[in-house]
């Protein structure tokens, strides 16, 4: 079963999207987590629609896949990072949130994504937690009914510090949304090196029938730094190969999002380190 690998475009913002884009496809990447963003392609742009349909043929022409990512720092505020979110106090700025996946869903729908991202954020002071999973499931859901329209899965990421940080919290959403079927789950290895009680690799196996997205870098054991391959402390062969197991089929997808001023040569690294981990059992698990 072979992963298919790609680098996170949040990981290379000083290059042009299409200088990004040329540069993974000659690196032998099978795509690009694309992170909705001003300098690549802004969620808010008026001429989003035809950008979007020109980045699919650009796509196609690479013979790139893609997974639509919506971590962008300051998209929707240029004062606070990642606000507002799913979770802030004020309804209208929760409404702003669920308005920008609501682009992302259609965004993905017209790049035939394999899914969309996204994630909580971090509770708000003075809120309680059972407050701030009401508010998570309520701004949600339009977006879960959208992404079962455009049959785009939406794939939820525990993020250390966040509301839903862990693997537990993910499956206590899905008990509190009752399991709707576009509901998944983005895996970042490094994040279960964090903080999960598993290794990543135990991990990668107890998230299997979720997983709709993945993100991989290095990490050490309770500290929130993503890091190039090599500079922390996760064994990388099991982890490849309980992902290869799983049958996944979507993007396994390099996350260095403070690393784009050594981008280009990060991307050139990052897949030899992937390809050379890749336990091969007398045949490579990953394909170029």
């Amino acid at each position: 079963m072979s992963l298919r690998l790609g680098y996170g475009t949040n990981g290379l913002t000083d290059l042009r999207l299409d200088d990004a884009l040329v540069l993974l496809a000659d690196l032998g990447y099978d795509g690009v987590g694309l992170t909705l963003d001003h300098m690549h392609l802004d969620p808010l742009a008026p001429d989003l629609g035809p950008r979007t349909r020109r980045l699919a043929g650009r796509l196609a022409d690479l013979g790139l896949e893609v997974t639509v990512e919506t971590g962008a720092r300051y998209v929707l505020d240029p004062r606070r990072k990642h606000g507002p979110s799913l979770l802030d106090p004020d309804p209208e700025a929760r409404a702003a949130r669920t308005a920008l996946l609501l682009r992302a869903v259609q965004v993905a729908a017209d790049l035939g994504a394999h899914a969309v991202h996204c994630f909580s954020g971090i509770t708000p002071d003075a809120t309680s937690p059972d407050t701030a999973w009401q508010r998570l499931a309520a701004a949600l859901t339009p977006v879960l009914d959208a992404a079962a329209t455009a049959r785009v899965p939406l794939a939820v990421e525990p993020e250390p510090g966040h509301l839903l940080a862990t693997l537990d919290d993910f499956h206590h959403l899905r008990s509190l949304l009752g399991d709707p079927e576009p509901l998944g789950l983005t895996l970042d290895i490094g994040h279960c090196q964090c903080l999960e009680p598993a290794t990543p690799a135990e991990c990668v196996k107890q998230a299997a029938p979720w997983l709709r997205h993945v993100q991989i870098e290095d990490m050490r054991r309770g500290v929130h730094e993503h890091l190039p391959f090599g500079d922390g402390e996760i064994d990388f062969p099991p982890v490849l190969d309980a992902l290869a197991a799983t049958g996944y089929q979507g993007l396994t997808v390099v996350e260095l999002p403070r690393h784009s001023h050594a981008g280009p040569e990060l991307a050139r690294a990052s897949i030899e380190f992937l390809r050379s981990h890749t336990p091969t059992n007398g045949a490579p698990a990953w394909r170029s």
